[in-house]
């Protein structure tokens, strides 16, 4: 009797001591800028339960990548470092290739070591729930790979240039109103399941990773019926966007095979992407509210840390192109959602935040002592209050030399050559005049060039696909192996 009567003690401080860890669902959402309901990006937005867990917790309207690219961006946000640190620019290589990263302890790694169960499925990092190394998995549990899931018998829209990709299609699929065969729902069904039979004496670290709104942007008629065939959802554009920004601002996007803004025109494509893109959004909407309904149903919702990010942000013709890879609100702004134990409800927050924060906030909510090998701040401060200033300004690279610098009020660009852009983001929220060459901004560009990264490294071994070099000396941009003059027309 008394040896159980012990045993009955050990168990009962087990579970007391699992109650006081909060679970962790970790989120993530590829491609995925601002046009979120409450984020306010696109005015017919419509995402019913990401807006319902903002209001339960504190968003950041100021939220920013530190790469505005799916590998590199990811890798920060796990790793803790920057780009710029790392070498990590491009699509490749993965991080775990490189000698010097290989042991280094990720995010899901350092809460398993710290007692937490976790589980992965979806895309967390650029190749899914794995890193690209052969040393200790960076989950415990595996789940369903996610992705694109089912696909049409062909593409949906005509050859696009740059190689006509296959990523590059867009529009209704499947037809008979089916989700299940889409990855996503796939990642929610098995995440929803984990969460209904989550061990009770012990804390979960669950990701999901969510590959829509990415292209190829296939949903089901009912996400399109959410928004009208008509030109009211397209972005404002301004036809004169680029007539101010140096000529360096190309060479981040210089040969890509998403189309450019002129293309969508002439293929009466422009309506297609952006209702395309709107409709997958509020499809993995849905299956945010699907594990939050889980959580809720498992008794688990008031124990439970959700943050919500997505990986960078997409541009659907502003700036005159689609896709990723700027300096910009439009490709460097995300959604970055907490809500939870520790966390003030209802919250807005506009003080700059970065993806790299993430991991650093969550070690601190979950009361773990601090790593002394971040390169991210907490955002503890700002869940707890929001009004709480932030000295830092988020900053973004896109391969070395090429920095963005977003403050409260403005963004400051400075490129490889020195050529620089400036924005007050108050009163010019669009970003269509460019500062940069009047006097009266000098002290307010010497005050953001402060913070360009001091650690500045080349593109690691092995680095590929969307990688820009840039020699001084000669004046020479080099993208992806093939160099650019001042004299070659713009693609």
């Amino acid at each position: 009797m008394w040896r159980h009567g012990v045993l009955l003690v050990v168990v009962l401080v087990s579970v007391i001591q699992a109650a006081e860890r909060p679970n962790i669902v970790f989120i993530a959402i590829d491609d995925q800028n601002d046009w979120i309901g409450h984020l306010g990006g696109h005015p017919l937005a419509k995402t019913p339960h990401l807006d319902a867990l903002a209001k339960r917790g504190t968003t950041f309207l100021n939220a920013h990548c530190q790469a505005p690219l799916c590998n590199p961006s990811r890798t920060s946000l796990l790793m803790g470092l920057r780009p710029t640190t790392t070498g990590v620019y491009g699509l490749a290589p993965s991080i775990r290739t490189l000698p010097q990263w290989r042991d280094r302890v990720s995010l899901p790694q350092h809460f398993a070591a710290n007692g937490w169960r976790t589980l992965g499925a979806g895309k967390i990092w650029h190749g899914g729930i794995t890193s690209g190394g052969k040393g200790a998995p960076e989950f415990q549990v595996a789940g369903p790979k996610g992705g694109v899931g089912t696909k049409p018998p062909k593409k949906l829209i005509p050859p696009t240039p740059g190689g006509n990709h296959p990523l590059m299609d867009w529009g209704v699929w499947p037809l008979d109103n089916d989700d299940s065969g889409k990855g996503d729902y796939q990642v929610a069904s098995w995440a929803v399941e984990q969460i209904a039979t989550a061990p009770k004496d012990q804390p979960f670290f669950l990701a999901a990773g969510f590959f829509l709104p990415h292209v190829p942007c296939y949903a089901t008629q009912q996400w399109f019926d959410l928004y009208p065939d008509d030109d009211s959802v397209l972005p404002r554009i301004f036809a004169g966007d680029r007539d101010d920004t140096p000529r360096f601002s190309w060479y981040l996007h210089w040969d890509l095979p998403e189309p450019r803004l002129q293309w969508l025109q002439e293929q009466h494509q422009w309506r297609n992407l952006v209702r395309s893109y709107l409709a997958c959004t509020s499809f993995v909407d849905a299956q945010v509210g699907r594990l939050m309904a889980a959580l809720e149903k498992a008794g688990l919702a008031d124990n439970t840390i959700v943050v919500v990010w997505g990986d960078h942000g997409w541009h659907l013709g502003e700036k005159g192109i689609s896709g990723k890879n700027s300096l910009w609100d439009r490709g460097t702004k995300v959604p970055l959602i907490f809500a939870g134990p520790g966390v003030t409800a209802g919250q807005r927050c506009s003080q700059p935040a970065e993806l790299l924060d993430t991991q650093p906030t969550l070690i601190a909510l979950a009361g773990l002592a601090a790593r002394d090998d971040q390169e991210g701040l907490s955002l503890v401060p700002q869940l707890r209050d929001a009004a709480t200033r932030r000295e830092r300004p988020a900053i973004t690279s896109h391969n070395q030399g090429n920095h963005g610098v977003r403050s409260e009020r403005w963004r400051y660009i400075r490129y490889a050559d020195g050529t620089e852009e400036l924005y007050d983001l108050i009163a010019d929220p669009q970003e269509w005049r460019n500062l940069a060459a009047l006097p009266e901004h000098a002290a307010v560009i010497a005050d953001h060039r402060r913070w360009l990264p001091t650690t500045d490294v080349p593109p690691a071994p092995a680095s590929a696909h969307r990688v820009l070099t840039y020699d001084r000396a000669s004046d020479t941009a080099t993208w992806e192996g093939k160099p650019i003059t001042r004299s070659d027309p713009i693609p």
